[in-house]
């Protein structure tokens, strides 16, 4: 089909009476279908139910070491799920704290930590007359907020295929000591799909930030959620670059199994430099006992080693893996040459990033909501929902069913050329 940027307003005021016709059907047919968040499916579920069988009341329920991991102490996690976190992360055991299992709460703890407490011995940041963040956009809506949550001023970075721009971020965190951290997810990223290439890990690495107290917040949600066996994504580990480039005390590395086994019952990690986990652990001691043992013994006992991770993450991919063409082909098969959107085919991950026309988001999304079709907002992966081009629109496949995801994706498509085509017809 001729793009419509080139047709004449009659071609267009034709094609959009024929786009919505399809439009009305949709809404006719009551649909009520759910791509709002990147939830894993029942399917993804049920494949770590046998970890519900791993342990029972006859289960010996020691460690290795000789703990009893239905009592009290540890603060810091059983060796073991160190040990097995630490081969998934690319990290050694001895960086590793074990939380309970959320990594987004182990996140809140530590703006909250740095708020109060200040970091490693620095001017807590309640008491500074203002503290900012940069945030790569798009970018995770729960990760801003939190900043926003604590009244954090952010600012943003834009994602460029090899990450965040490193010429703005190098700037910033040189010139400004207000600027104590920069929230990212490093591989597959939220919403894009995008890796961080080698030379944006090592630039990264050797910031040299004005702020002594500046930390990066680097979310690897994604470090195994691989789409395929061959053709996959690899990412620079950054604590071992920190430590090569000088700055071994400037990362924070959030990981959680939660898209792995249970989202409600994973277990989560913080892995860092020794100057930091002794930080952590002074607020860590008051805060609680220990987390979950038994539940980090059912991980252990359940997965075996880093093998068995990838060997479960290959079951999550044979589900994921259809979804994901299915949308991209389509993409490919309607918009391709039609210069009304933009898109990343990602190798892993939960999301997919479509990018309409400007000032078209919204209205896209609105539209698809009325034709039964539940989206994440428009402007929801930005800092304060405030999308500056008003065109990013985030898609989750994860939950629907495949059958479900095809009903969806030819509501989508019909919404994006009627908007474009409105849009279009308006710049007339």
């Amino acid at each position: 089909m001729k793009p419509y940027i080139e047709m004449t307003k009659e071609e267009l005021m034709e094609e959009r009476k024929k786009v919505k016709e399809e439009y009305k059907k949709f809404q006719l047919s009551e649909l009520h279908l759910d791509m709002s968040r990147g939830k894993p499916s029942v399917e993804q579920l049920d494949i770590s139910m046998g970890m519900m069988d791993v342990l029972s009341s006859d289960a010996d329920l020691q460690c290795e070491d000789g703990t009893d991991c239905r009592n009290y102490g540890v603060l810091d996690g059983i060796d073991e799920a160190k040990v097995l976190l630490g081969d998934m992360i690319e990290c050694h055991p001895d960086n590793i704290i074990i939380y309970g299992n959320s990594s987004l709460n182990i996140m809140y703890d530590t703006i909250s930590r740095s708020m109060t407490h200040g970091v490693m011995g620095s001017t807590p940041w309640c008491k500074l007359d203002k503290v900012k963040f940069l945030c790569p956009i798009p970018g995770y809506d729960r990760h801003f907020a939190i900043t926003e949550h604590f009244g954090i001023e952010m600012i943003n970075v834009p994602m460029l295929p090899t990450g965040p721009d490193m010429d703005m971020v190098e700037e910033l965190v040189a010139s400004d000591e207000a600027i104590k951290g920069i929230w990212c997810v490093p591989k597959y990223s939220n919403p894009q799909g995008i890796t961080y290439s080698d030379e944006t890990v090592r630039r990264f690495a050797r910031l040299k930030p004005a702020a002594k107290d500046f930390r990066i917040y680097w979310d690897n949600a994604y470090g195994v959620h691989h789409l395929y066996d061959i053709d996959q994504d690899n990412l620079v580990e950054i604590l071992a670059e920190c430590k090569r480039a000088g700055n071994p005390d400037m990362v924070y590395k959030f990981s959680s199994t939660s898209k792995i086994s249970f989202p409600g019952s994973g277990v989560a990690a913080i892995a860092t430099s020794h100057n930091n986990l002794v930080d952590i652990k002074q607020q860590l001691k008051i805060q609680t006992i220990g987390y979950d043992k038994v539940n980090q013994l059912r991980h252990v006992r359940y997965f075996k080693d880093i093998h068995g991770i990838v060997e479960h993450m290959r079951k999550h991919a044979d589900i994921m893996r259809p979804k994901f063409e299915y949308i991209l082909d389509r993409f490919d098969e309607e918009f391709g040459g039609m210069h009304i959107g933009s898109w990343i085919r990602p190798k892993g991950g939960y999301f997919i990033c479509f990018e309409a026309l400007d000032g078209c988001a919204k209205k896209i999304v609105s539209r698809v909501k009325k034709a039964g079709v539940k989206m994440t907002p428009a402007g929801a992966p930005f800092p304060y929902g405030k999308d500056p081009k008003d065109s990013v629109i985030r898609i989750a496949p994860s939950y629907p069913s495949i059958d479900d995801i095809k009903l969806a994706t030819e509501v989508f498509i019909t919404c994006v050329k009627l908007v474009s085509i409105d849009k279009i017809l308006e710049d007339m």
